[in-house]
């Protein structure tokens, strides 16, 4: 490299190893070509991978969502349906004790009133959006209802038996869980700042403490389990074989799976009762 600068250079055997000479008056001017040489030969880092594009038709999965809550909701309140549906459905932990999973389910379609059942749809349907973008709108909805179901289900079986409750607020934190967790894992693959890689999970602590302690009568416990198992499962879909095996899933399989995980659920309790 020095020959086709022009520097005359010599390379000698030492005890040390291999030395290279080159005039004094030619030290400094060498060594910057050697530098140069040296900076311009290392491997270029190898480019971050682009993040995928958003997913279409993310609204989709929010139309059937409002339309599930909206219509158990008229059906209950106008009496279109069986009067005794709250207590078929709500989330009794006792009773799940003893057996009625689908209570898990169920009780994240009823609403005290319609503040309650507002306040949900609001805040459902704006991170679902977001989680149906990322994710898809099948797979986010199925990830979501199924996540939300968990926490329940958890909460149950670890909490008192006295314990009921009704809503889709769990459900809302599942998929602000998911929605950051799943951008947190992608932001892995990436080359960026701690904190920018952080930020994502960061960001949905301060939303839960936010919005899930916010109102008395909150179920802190309830909003805190949606979140952590939408992490979990966030988490989890974001990993490369699993987004791999996600992605050959077809967007309206995985929301029919969504819905009829529901409707399986209130067919159990209506059955029982």
């Amino acid at each position: 490299m020095l020959s086709a600068v022009g520097i005359a250079s010599a390379i000698h055997l030492t005890s040390a190893g291999y030395v290279l000479t080159v005039d004094a008056s030619d030290q400094a001017l060498a060594q910057r070509h050697l530098l140069s040489y040296d900076a311009e030969s290392r491997a270029a880092p190898a480019a971050a991978a682009p993040m995928p594009l958003a997913h279409p038709n993310a609204w989709q999965g929010c139309v059937v969502y409002v339309a599930v809550l909206l219509g158990v909701g008229l059906a209950v309140s106008n009496g279109w349906w069986r009067l005794d549906a709250f207590d078929l459905g709500e989330l009794d932990a006792a009773q799940v004790k003893h057996g009625q999973w689908w209570r898990a389910w169920t009780a994240l379609t009823l609403h005290l009133d319609g503040a309650h059942l507002a306040a949900n749809l609001t805040a459902g349907i704006w991170f679902g959006y977001l989680a149906a973008r990322q994710i898809g709108s099948g797979t986010a909805w199925l990830l979501t209802v199924t996540g939300a179901a968990l926490a329940n289900l958890l909460e149950s079986q670890f909490g008192p038996s006295s314990h009921r409750a009704v809503g889709a607020s769990t459900a809302v934190f599942t998929a602000l869980g998911l929605l950051v967790s799943h951008a947190w894992r992608r932001g892995l693959r990436v080359s960026q700042r701690w904190a920018m890689r952080w930020a994502p999970l960061v960001a949905g602590a301060v939303l839960l403490g936010w919005f899930g302690s916010a109102g008395e009568g909150t179920d802190i416990v309830a909003h805190a389990l949606g979140f952590l198992c939408g992490c979990t499962l966030g988490a989890w879909a974001a990993s490369p074989r699993v987004e791999r095996a996600l992605s050959h899933m077809p967007q309206w399989l995985a929301g029919a799976a969504a819905l009829a995980s529901i409707g399986i659920a209130w067919e159990c309790a209506l059955l029982r009762g």
